[in-house]
């Protein structure tokens, strides 16, 4: 028991012992611990304040907000104003002209002229793909192409509906190009070298869509001049085959060329890509390797408002009918977008839509169901359309108006969405007349082809300065 004792006790003293060693040791900081006999540190000095840093100005915007109590038009002066229209010379002998003009804030119409006939409504019909989209679609949502791992050594170039690549590096500052093909394969690369596969046959999936990839509707002089691509859920810059140019020549295989660009980016990030590029369908449950993100859809969309571009509308309308269980297809398009905008509470009857563009001759829209758009639009219960209203080109200095209204008091007042084929010209959205009071107004005009664009579009600019200069309170 004794010699137990002296055990205890001599192990007891070693521990005290080799505490007190390592307490002494953290002291002069020799080994980390708490102790120490370094003198306190002084409190820090308080964070600089910049000597420029100032408090912002108030932001004075250019334009206040429309009174409440501005005067209500009344409908005699506005009913004349529709009647210049309806007669004016520049339209030609046998033009039909369908009219309506509201009142923004109470809703209510105060002119109007055959405004429930259907007409041709060339590319003002992009409206009703616009809210169809960002009525029933997560505005923030976007278009995703990836790269999966295919059979053996493939590799698949999956479409997910981004027409707007870039070649290269993506640019997150614009719409068209914000997600790049060298960017995607880059990462892929990166991902196959991991695993040592420095050798990869490319195959691209476009099944996301199906049906003709060109309207039957189109005439081939749309596809030469510019006016529109193939659809395709996958292409560089809108398919474009030259740059610099408003309308310039389209790859007649927008996904087929995308492939082969991004096969160069592969080999460019040292991978190398055997044989030809070839389509086929990506194998169910693939790994993903890499995939790029498109802008928001609000922003989609207000590319093809501003730009009236016809091949990114139907794609849009595709990821309707995709969200809807509906074909990716032009009939597919067209039935979801409507069939989004009734529910919507939009007036369509009598609507058919050829495509979800406008370019194919055969749509028909009343003024009616235009100025059901533009009011939804505006209406501060549908915070989520709020977009297209301002996204709309603007008279004399954006879009598609940029070249009109130039010399009119109604540069800058006047948003609205053009359209214009052949024999047709048409315009719908708002402007502020001079008591100001927000006007809502949709028109559209059927005109001998003879005739030629110039007169007819002169007289709508015409009735819409005219509506901005009543003062129409009787």
């Amino acid at each position: 028991m004794a010699t137990g004792a002296r055990v205890v006790g001599t192990t007891l003293l070693v521990l005290l012992l080799g505490a007190g060693g390592y307490l002494a040791a953290d002291a002069y900081d020799v080994v980390p611990g708490y102790v120490t006999l370094e003198p306190v540190p002084p409190d820090p000095a308080p964070f600089p304040e910049p000597p420029a840093a100032v408090a912002p100005a108030e932001v004075v915007p250019a334009l206040g907000p429309v009174a409440d109590d501005a005067p209500l038009p009344q409908r005699k002066p506005v009913e004349a104003l529709v009647q210049d229209l309806v007669k004016d010379e520049r339209l030609g002998k046998k033009a039909k002209v369908g009219v309506v003009v509201a009142d923004q804030l109470t809703g209510g119409v105060v002119a109007s002229y055959r405004a429930d006939v259907a007409m041709e409504p060339a590319s003002t019909a992009k409206v009703v793909t616009a809210v169809a989209a960002l009525g029933t679609l997560d505005p923030a949502s976007t278009f995703t192409t990836s790269v999966v791992r295919g059979t053996g050594d493939q590799v698949v170039l999956v479409g997910g509906g981004d027409m707007m690549l870039a070649a290269d590096a993506g640019d997150a500052t614009v719409v068209n190009g914000r997600a790049g093909l060298g960017d995607l394969a880059r990462a892929a690369a990166k991902q196959l070298k991991l695993v040592g596969l420095t050798e990869v046959t490319l195959r691209v999936d476009d099944t996301l869509y199906t049906g003709p990839r060109v309207s039957p509707g189109w005439d081939e002089g749309d596809l030469t001049m510019g006016y529109a691509a193939p659809v395709a859920p996958l292409a560089v810059k809108i398919a474009a085959t030259k740059e610099g140019v408003a309308y310039p020549p389209r790859s007649s295989d927008p996904a087929l060329a995308a492939a082969k660009v991004f096969a160069t980016r592969l080999t460019e990030a040292g991978i190398t890509v055997k044989g030809d590029v070839a389509r086929a369908a990506a194998p169910s449950g693939a790994t993903v390797l890499a995939t790029v993100e498109s802008a928001p859809l609000h922003d989609v969309v207000h590319f093809f408002l501003e730009s009236s571009d016809n091949t990114i509308t139907e794609v849009v309308s595709r990821a309707v009918a995709i969200d809807q269980k509906l074909p990716a297809s032009f009939d597919g398009g067209t039935q979801a977008v409507l069939r989004a905008v009734t529910m919507l509470g939009v007036d369509t009857k009598g609507a058919v839509l050829a495509d979800a563009s406008g370019l194919a001759e055969g749509s028909l829209l009343t003024p009616t169901t235009l100025l059901g758009l533009i009011q939804l639009v505006s209406d501060p219960e549908h915070p989520e359309l709020r977009s297209i209203a301002v996204g709309m080109p603007v008279g004399g200095l954006t879009g598609t108006l940029s070249d009109r209204y130039l010399s009119s008091d109604a540069r800058g007042l006047v948003r609205a969405k053009t359209g214009s084929l052949s024999g047709v010209k048409g315009l719908a959205g708002t402007v502020l007349d001079s008591d100001g009071r927000q006007l809502d107004f949709a028109v559209l005009v059927a005109h001998d082809k003879k005739t030629g664009p110039w007169g007819p579009r002169q007289a709508i600019d015409t009735f819409v300065t005219a509506l901005h200069g009543c003062g129409c309170r009787g």
